[in-house]
């Protein structure tokens, strides 16, 4: 396993991060602890989750992710240390959660403090913003059009960023938590932080995490680069973009017991004729390769320039392993070649 450092954090993370958000939902308590006493053995040492979670999100699954790591940790507490635990406060749109209001300053301490509990542990290493208060060009509102800019009231957010960073502190300060990061942002979201951590002499922001894959490379180059040049962690999330890449949903199929049997809310606004021609193409590339095309997928992501840690998650323990084994891929020349030639032939499918 390699490792790469968290941004301004001096945490050293493995390369892969453990996603956890099927845990609760698609994953018992006995199938999360083999998957991550699995990881662990691998060299894995990050895991993420969020308190929204077990998705689909619903009120019924709330916190249920926090619970089953707390459980497991309840058993093997001298474990605690061998791993980096990210998770992340929910923001907006959900009335189960805070009413669906906005992520505000006092809603940190006892959002925190509900993790702790859900998660039996004494400090969370990473608390993350899952989604900004604003509206960000993530979860298919990236085309033109979709969503304004010039609506949006830069000072009355700028403030509520500086509260919510106070709140952040304190919680360090109080030894909750270590670093704060953020989720689905822009550039201008982790440069207003840094901005007013900088004035403030407040903590920076060590990582952020946003949907990035061979289907959705918008981040590249502009918020990756911002993250290099800033010292920002960059977290993919859904590197198989919901799991379309891993060609399994091609045609139309829907294997029992995938996510798209459940829900179709993460498949609609990808699921797409110009994705099905992507993803064949990208399966005969890794038929050519001799891997999975899974593993093409996330080999592919691990390579790219300024990415810190990949997110995965895996329903069973066989496409755990395969996935981890993915990062001791080195894609050929010829392969990356392909590969950047079907990117070029299928620039944003979705």
């Amino acid at each position: 396993m390699q490792y790469s450092t968290l941004g301004n954090s001096g945490l050293d993370v493995s390369r892969v991060c453990l996603g956890t958000m099927t845990w609760g939902k698609q994953n018992n308590q006995a199938q999360a602890d083999e998957q991550i006493e699995y990881a662990l053995e691998r060299g894995v040492n990050f895991m993420d989750t969020a308190e929204m979670y077990a998705i689909p999100p619903t009120p019924d699954t709330y916190g249920k992710t926090e619970a089953i790591i707390g459980d497991w940790l309840s058993r093997n507490a001298t474990k605690r240390s061998d791993f980096i635990l990210a998770t992340k406060i929910a923001g907006n749109g959900l009335h189960w959660i805070r009413g669906g209001k906005n992520i505000t300053a006092s809603d940190i301490a006892p959002s925190v403090d509900a993790s702790l509990k859900r998660l039996q542990t004494d400090y969370i290493d990473v608390y993350q913003l899952h989604w900004p208060n604003r509206t960000t060009p993530h979860f298919g509102k990236h085309w033109p059009g979709d969503i304004s800019f010039t609506d949006v009231d830069a000072n009355a957010h700028t403030e509520e960023m500086l509260q919510i960073l106070e709140a952040l502190n304190q919680c360090i300060k109080d030894g909750k938590i270590r670093h704060y990061g953020l989720s689905d942002d822009s550039p201008w979201g982790i440069n207003q932080y840094i901005r007013l951590a900088e004035i403030h002499n407040l903590p920076k922001p060590v990582s952020i995490q946003n949907e990035f894959n061979l289907l959705h490379t918008k981040d590249w180059p502009f918020l990756i680069e911002n993250c290099v040049h800033q010292n920002v962690a960059y977290l993919p999330w859904s590197p198989l973009a919901a799991g379309m890449l891993s060609g399994k949903y091609l045609n139309g199929a829907l294997p029992e017991g995938s996510r798209w049997t459940l829900t179709q809310r993460n498949g609609l606004f990808r699921n797409t004729p110009q994705s099905e021609a992507a993803i064949t193409r990208l399966v005969e590339i890794a038929k050519d390769a001799q891997i999975t095309p899974s593993q093409l997928a996330l080999a592919w992501c691990d390579q790219v320039d300024g990415v810190t840690s990949t997110i995965i998650g895996a329903t069973t323990l066989d496409q755990l392993k395969e996935d981890i084994d993915a990062f001791d891929i080195e894609l050929s020349e010829e392969t990356l070649k392909a590969i950047s030639d079907a990117l070029k032939a299928h620039p944003m499918p979705f």
